[in-house]
């Protein structure tokens, strides 16, 4: 008799399966004398659309609400069925005697594996691999301390219980207000708040009153030297009270100045941490403008295709210990070309004997993203890879390097009765910072604040005299909170505490411990998914609400709007998974609320208005259309739910403007279409592609067709009259 080993996705079953020697390859699986791998491609069963429970249910009306499922069905997800039918073949062979869930150790990783033998019918035994990442020896080890599947039996309860609960309010929240106001208009615990929290970060900005505030800053010539004043009130650099300043400028100016101290003090700085998803992302968004989905789509053709990294879905900045035998042979893999002087250095030498970045506490599915031992080929990558590559593999030498040492010196000066300060680095050690050349030291003087700003420090010791200062006056306003960006918007997804507004420690704690909005694998999603709604707009790189947006939160019960409401579900969940709380007992409250939620949309007093209608007709249904803008282009809609045609009407290309360089837009249709620059530059598709063909780098033939396509699968594509398509806007905590 045999083993089925179910593992979550190809490239682990395939590691799996050479580690436990099973080299045939059969119908979705490879096979050996003892054990069958096969695997899902994350999630291959989903719960049921409404449609399942009842055909009637396609339609969106009122009367049906709230929707109840009891039990929940299951259904194969579509795309991936013929590996699902894989799967079910395995499971129900004869020679199969138990099966061995090898999926992602964690709350989903056991939801993806219990739902497949649900809706296979299994009945044998199960036995749960846990391990937390995919080495040889962690596999090895995971198989020889193999644990009984009903230990997590629990676990699979919380993770039913998420996406049940997921299940009743969104869809009976969405299709209330779709219904209820005649719009695409949905809702959901993570998507929600998101957009609360963007509209509280517009109030503030829209609220904000600058102030003006001032300083003084003494300047020496001969040693030179800037001193900046500092309050003996309150020890700052900056005073709202202008008269006070500058009577303070009309008596100080010209007098001398007293050195008081001069401290140094040596400062050791460890390198940063290594990457997790989110802030690779944030890192990628800031430094090259990818969005989050873009930086995602990135690393999972590093990961797949080229498998030069490890998982890109993971929430840890730390390896486990399991991992540090490998770190040399990592090294030897990525010191190509521009790393192969750092990398062959650091392999030479030995490790550290205690590596700050390896704790097994904080390492839960996935480990940190780090280079594999997979022999790169930088030229078989493109630019874009290339710079996600380069952000993984200098964080990963840098961590590698000891700490960045420099002296602190702070000379403290007395100017009459005032204090006035200066201080400046001395460099010690590069250390870590050699990872990362002139590049880093450019990025930390441009974020600076001017009175902070280093210098070279002359030879001062205490007693010394300066004199002859001049001493003027400094001004400049407070600032406003910048707008949201996909960096920002990520870390306050990652961290929503400061948008509570019960202001609990215990949730607080829960939604750190737990990640916050969302996880590392969906955020990209929800924003993605924010943008398509049309729920949110970018000027630049910032993000802002758009007037659906706006009206949505206003139409929205209260209780969806607060990150509150995923800390609560949270806690108990971990109650579920701890065996402290029954299932029925959460799903019961669930059931209510989803209930008390959908009777509050009904009851509601509000209006839902269209201000961004049209002249142009809908060709389908003659309505008049709506103007959005998506996240890279402009379309138009029909207004009618129910016929949901579309248009492009102009896209962001990567083509560039001969005058100023910037990104054109691409407008209009067939021969017709036209670049346009915010410029004021105009160019005909046409007339583009010969002036590029001259120059010598012309657009693709290949590059043209896959855009005209595009065009044509977005005009022919319904907004929203399908199911699967509000579903993908609101399950907002799956993986992929």
């Amino acid at each position: 008799m045999k083993s089925l080993i179910i593992a979550e996705k190809p490239s682990v079953g395939r590691d799996i399966a050479r580690v436990m020697n099973c080299p045939k390859a059969g119908n979705g699986c490879l096979e050996g004398s003892k054990y069958i791998v096969t695997w899902g491609l994350g999630h291959l069963v989903e719960l049921a659309g409404p449609e399942e429970y009842n055909a009637g249910f396609k339609q969106w009306r009122m009367e049906d609400l709230p929707m109840l499922p009891d039990p929940f069905k299951l259904a194969v997800i579509p795309q991936t069925a013929r590996q699902y039918s894989a799967v079910k073949a395995q499971i129900h062979r004869k020679d199969v005697d138990e099966i061995i869930i090898a999926t992602d150790a964690g709350r989903e990783g056991e939801l993806v594996a219990r739902l497949i033998l649900k809706k296979a019918g299994s009945k044998k035994p199960v036995r749960r691999l846990w391990i937390s990442s995919v080495t040889d020896k962690a596999i090895r080890e995971g198989f020889a301390r193999l644990r009984d599947g009903r230990e997590y039996e629990n676990l699979y309860d919380a993770a039913m219980c998420r996406a049940e609960a997921d299940w009743l309010v969104g869809i009976n929240a969405t299709r209330a207000l779709t219904c209820k106001y005649n719009a695409q208009l949905s809702c959901g615990r993570v998507q929600t708040p998101t957009l609360a929290m963007i509209a509280k970060r517009e109030a503030a900005i829209r609220n904000f009153v600058p102030q003006a505030y001032y300083g003084l800053q003494a300047k020496s010539l001969s040693p030179a030297l800037v001193l900046a004043w500092q309050d003996g009130a309150g020890g700052g650099s900056r005073c709202f009270d202008k008269k006070r300043i500058e009577g303070l400028q009309a008596v100080l100016d010209g007098s001398p100045a007293s050195v008081e101290e001069v401290r140094r003090i040596p400062k050791k700085v460890p390198a940063p941490l290594l990457y997790d998803l989110t802030e690779l992302q944030r890192e990628a968004s800031r430094r090259f403008n990818y969005s989050a989905k873009e930086t995602l789509n990135i690393m999972q053709r590093l990961y797949e295709n080229h498998k030069v990294l490890t998982y890109p879905r993971t929430d840890s900045r730390y390896l486990s210990q399991d991992i540090v035998p490998t770190l040399k042979e990592r090294l030897r893999a990525c010191g190509v070309g521009p790393y192969r002087q750092m990398a062959s250095k650091l392999a030479s030498q030995p490790l550290p004997p205690k590596l700050f970045f390896v704790d097994n506490s904080k390492v839960s599915d996935h480990h940190a993203i780090i280079p594999t031992e997979q022999f790169v080929q930088l030229e078989h990558m493109t630019v874009d890879e290339r710079r996600i590559y380069d952000l993984v593999v200098r964080r990963f030498l840098a961590v590698l390097y000891p700490p960045y040492e420099y002296e602190q010196t702070r000379v403290t000066a007395l100017i009459g009765r005032e204090r006035f300060t200066a201080h400046g680095n001395v460099v010690k050690s590069a250390g870590w910072r050699e990872a990362y050349g002139a590049e880093l030291a450019v990025e930390e003087e441009a974020e600076e604040l001017p009175e902070e700003k280093e210098q070279q420090l002359p030879p001062l010791k205490k007693g010394d005299v300066l004199a002859g200062l001049k001493v003027a006056v400094t001004q400049g306003k407070t600032k406003p909170p910048a707008p949201f960006n996909e960096a920002t918007l990520l870390s306050a997804m990652e961290n929503p505490a400061a948008y509570m507004e019960s202001g609990s420690r215990e949730m607080a704690k829960t939604l750190g411990e737990t990640g916050g909005l969302g996880t590392v694998a969906t955020r990209a999603d929800i924003i993605e998914k924010l943008f398509s709604s049309f729920l949110l707009e970018k000027r630049g790189k910032d993000i802002f609400l758009t007037s659906k947006a706006k009206q949505l939160l206003e139409l929205v019960p209260e209780d969806l709007k607060k990150p509150e409401l995923t800390a609560d579900w949270e806690m108990k969940l971990s109650r579920i998974s701890e065996g402290k709380l029954r299932r029925s007992a959460f799903m019961a409250d669930i059931r209510d609320y989803s209930c008390k939620l959908t009777g509050q949309i009904k009851a509601g007093g509000g209006s839902f208005r269209h201000d961004n209608l049209t002249n142009t007709k809908c060709p389908v249904c003659g309505k008049r259309m709506l103007a959005v803008k998506g996240k890279n282009c402009e379309m138009l809609v029909c207004q009618d739910r129910e016929c949901g045609h579309r248009e492009t009407v102009s896209r962001t290309s990567n083509a560039r403007c001969p005058v100023c360089h910037k990104k054109m837009q691409l407008r209009g249709k067939g021969d017709g279409q036209v670049f346009v620059c915010s410029c004021g530059h105009k160019e005909k598709l046409k007339a583009f592609q010969e002036r590029r063909k001259k120059e010598g780098a012309g657009v693709s033939k290949k590059d043209v067709a896959r855009y005209m396509n595009q065009q044509k699968k977005e005009a022919q594509e319904p907004v929203n009259n399908s199911l699967a398509q509000m579903l993908a806007g609101i399950c907002l905590d799956d993986k992929e």
